[in-house]
């Protein structure tokens, strides 16, 4: 799991689409190989990135390395 937060207010998907972009940039990804797949109206949300699964994982290593339990 990872935490994010963006400025976007929460009206008409505005802050899904923000999520959606930050996450896009901080993988080097494009924004159409993410697709919000669950907790559209939820504060936890669950996101599919589509790409080579091993290159995905190197990408996200950083992310995940410096995580700390909630």
């Amino acid at each position: 799991m990872l935490r994010a937060r963006v400025s976007a207010p929460p009206e008409d998907g505005a802050a899904n689409e923000a999520l959606l972009r930050l996450l896009a940039k901080a993988f080097g990804l494009p924004r159409r190989a993410l697709m919000l797949e669950a907790g559209a109206t939820q504060r936890v949300k669950r996101v599919r990135i589509d790409g080579d699964a091993a290159g995905l994982a190197a990408r996200l290593a950083p992310a995940l390395s410096g995580r700390t339990s909630a």
